[in-house]
């Protein structure tokens, strides 16, 4: 079944099609997070978090694919994945120190960047998090998406950057980060 047909079958409430959805990505999906140190039961959760918010977007008809529905799911599995270690990396430091406090708002700030994040065309995503959140230097960026030089892949990154805050000053008022 073609992704646009997917898509609007799920849009129009259909949960036969993200059924379908499920089994169709279960392994690419839960393998991406067990090669990323998790347990299958944590990639099975990750996957289920991630098909909600697919749902949730494609319901609300707030959900424009620019790639692929396997691209989208893999970014959303992934940042998912990442905010789940951080998660678990934050409790164990927490745990060492005797503090037991989670920060919400920087949380629901993550979450807003990773949504939007989530949204971008596959390169972009790839540059933003190899640069952000895998702190890649621009020349390892370069090598790895096989661009010209490290130059070629800060003004990508650039542009992405510029795309990645229109979309969040578009979706999000100021207050979602304030409050």
């Amino acid at each position: 079944m073609k992704d646009s047909v997917i898509l609007d079958r799920i849009g129009r409430g259909d949960e036969k099609a993200l059924d379908e959805l499920y089994r169709k990505y279960y392994r690419m999906m839960t393998r991406a997070i067990i090669k990323k140190n998790g347990t299958e039961e944590e990639a099975k959760d990750i996957y289920q978090e991630a098909l909600i918010v697919f749902w949730q977007k494609a319901v609300s008809h707030q959900l424009v694919l620019t790639s692929k529905i396997s691209t989208y799911l893999y970014s959303i599995c992934l940042n998912l994945w990442r905010k789940e270690l951080d998660r678990k990396s934050r409790l164990s430091h927490e745990e060492k120190d005797g503090v037991e406090f989670i920060d919400d708002e920087s949380l629901e700030r993550s979450k807003i960047i990773h949504e939007c994040i989530a949204q971008l065309g596959d390169t972009c995503q790839k540059i933003l998090m190899y640069y952000y959140f895998d702190d890649m230097s621009l020349q390892d960026i370069a090598n790895k998406l096989g661009f010209a030089n490290a130059e070629t892949a800060k003004t990508k990154k650039y542009k992405c950057k510029k795309r990645l805050d229109s979309l969040v000053k578009a979706n999000y008022s100021a207050s979602d980060f304030l409050d």
